[in-house]
C-alpha cells in the first residue's frame, strides 16, 4: 500500500511538472501591461478614455500577433484621481504579475504611484501625467505626453506668432500640479516674449464649483485673450458664464481640455472658437481608422486626446518589447532594464505625433499642435 502510495505521488508530481511547463510557455508567449485611471468620478471622461483608447490597441496587437506570435494580457485598475486609491490600485496590479505600468493617467496618482515603480524595478509609463516631477521620479519613468511648462511655453509662443491677444488673462488652479506647470512655463515665456498679462487670477480644487469670479476679473481688467491651464469640467463652466455675461474673449486651453465638446450638460455651441493645444486630432484622414473602433467602442463618443496617448503607450510598449526579445517570462526588472536601455535610442510613430523621442529623464519630445474648435470639431489651427 504504502509502495502504491508512492508511486502515485510520483506520477501526481510529474504531472504537475509538466502541467507547470505548459503554463511557464502559455505564459512567455503573452506580457502583462497594467494601467490604471479614474473610470469613476469627476476625472472618469480622462480615465475611460485612456482605458479604452488601450484595449484597442490590445486588440489590434492580438488580433495580428497570430498563434506564435507576442500577445497582450491587460488588466485596469479605477483609481479615482485619488492618490492614496492609486498607490493601492497599482498593488494590485503588481500582486496580478504586472510586468509594465501603462498609468496613472493624471498627475497626483502618477507621483504617488512613481516612488513605488522605481522601488519594484516596474517599467512605468504615463499616457497623460504631465507634471516635469514625474519623470524626474527616476530613470524607469516615462511620459507619452507633453510636459505642463513646456506645454505653457508653446502655448505663449503661439499666442505671440499669431497675435492672439493684445491684453492677456490667465486663469489657473492653484490647487493642482498640472494647472500650476502650465501657468507657470506660459508666463515665463510670454514675459520672455513681451506678451501684455493684465490678470491673473486662481481658484482651487475646493470652490472649483463657481468660476464667475475669475471670469468677470478677466473681463473687468478688458482681457481679449484668456488662457485656461486646466481641465475640460472647469472649462464648461468659464464659457457658460462668459456666454451668461456676454464676454467673448478669445479663450485658449491645453490638452486637459480635451474632451469639453463630450462634457456633462455643456451647450458645445459655446466651444466654437475655443482653441486648444493637443496632438491628436480626430478629424484628420490619418486617425479615422482608430476613431472608427473607439465610437464603436464607446458608443459613437469621439476620442480624446488622452484616448490615443493611452493606444500610443500600448504600442510603444509593444513594439520595444518585440524590438528587445522581452516576453511574458522575463522578470519585470529586467524588462525595465532593457526597456530604458531601448528608450533611449528610440523613435515612435504614433496617433499623437511621428519621429517621437524621449531624453534620459524619459520625457517625451515631439511637434506641438492646437486645433480651434469650428461647427462642433477640431480644425488644425
Amino acid at each position: 500500500m504504502k509502495k502504491f502510495f508512492a508511486l502515485m505521488m510520483a506520477a501526481m508530481m510529474v504531472v504537475a511538472m509538466f502541467a507547470g511547463c505548459g503554463n511557464a510557455e502559455a505564459d512567455a508567449g503573452t506580457i502583462k501591461i497594467g494601467m490604471t485611471g479614474p473610470l469613476t468620478g469627476g476625472a472618469a471622461v480622462y480615465g475611460t478614455a485612456v482605458e479604452a483608447g488601450m484595449k484597442i490597441a490590445v486588440e489590434e496587437i492580438n488580433a495580428a500577433a497570430g498563434e506564435d506570435g507576442l500577445k497582450i494580457e491587460f488588466k485596469s485598475q479605477d483609481d479615482e484621481h485619488d492618490a492614496e486609491k492609486a498607490l493601492n490600485a497599482y498593488n494590485t496590479l503588481k500582486d496580478w504579475g504586472m510586468q509594465f505600468f501603462a498609468g496613472a493617467v493624471t498627475t497626483a496618482p502618477c507621483l504617488s504611484i512613481a516612488p513605488s515603480a522605481v522601488e519594484d524595478q516596474i517599467f512605468m509609463m504615463t499616457p497623460s501625467g504631465s507634471s516635469e516631477k514625474i519623470a524626474n521620479s527616476g530613470s524607469n519613468i516615462f511620459q507619452m505626453c507633453f510636459t505642463d511648462p513646456n506645454q505653457g511655453a508653446n502655448a505663449a509662443v503661439l499666442v505671440s506668432e499669431k497675435n492672439l491677444g493684445t491684453n492677456i488673462g490667465i486663469i489657473y488652479d492653484s490647487s493642482d500640479d498640472y494647472s500650476k506647470g502650465l501657468m507657470q512655463g506660459f508666463k515665463d515665456k510670454a514675459a520672455e516674449l513681451g506678451l501684455n498679462i493684465v490678470c491673473e487670477t486662481s481658484f482651487t480644487n475646493a470652490n472649483s464649483s463657481d468660476l464667475s469670479t475669475q471670469v468677470t476679473q478677466c473681463k473687468d481688467e478688458g482681457c481679449d485673450f484668456v488662457f485656461l491651464p486646466f481641465y475640460a469640467t472647469e472649462a464648461a463652466q468659464v464659457l457658460t458664464y462668459a456666454n451668461k455675461i456676454g464676454y467673448e474673449p478669445t479663450f485658449f486651453g491645453c490638452d486637459g481640455m480635451d474632451g469639453v465638446l463630450t462634457s456633462d450638460g455643456f451647450n458645445t455651441d459655446l466651444a466654437e472658437g475655443l482653441i486648444l493645444m493637443t496632438p491628436f486630432n480626430p478629424d484628420a484622414p490619418e486617425t479615422q481608422d482608430f476613431v472608427a473602433k473607439y465610437q464603436a467602442m464607446m458608443n459613437d463618443v469621439v476620442p480624446n486626446q488622452f484616448a490615443a496617448d493611452g493606444y500610443d503607450v500600448i504600442y510603444a510598449i509593444y513594439d520595444a518589447c518585440v524590438a528587445t526579445g522581452i516576453d511574458g517570462a522575463t522578470p519585470a526588472a529586467d524588462a525595465c532594464a532593457k526597456l530604458e536601455e531601448y528608450f533611449a535610442t528610440y523613435s515612435f510613430d504614433g496617433l499623437t505625433g511621428t519621429g517621437m523621442t524621449w531624453d534620459a529623464s524619459g520625457m517625451i519630445s515631439k511637434i506641438p499642435a492646437a486645433v480651434i474648435i469650428e461647427n462642433g470639431k477640431y480644425v488644425a489651427f
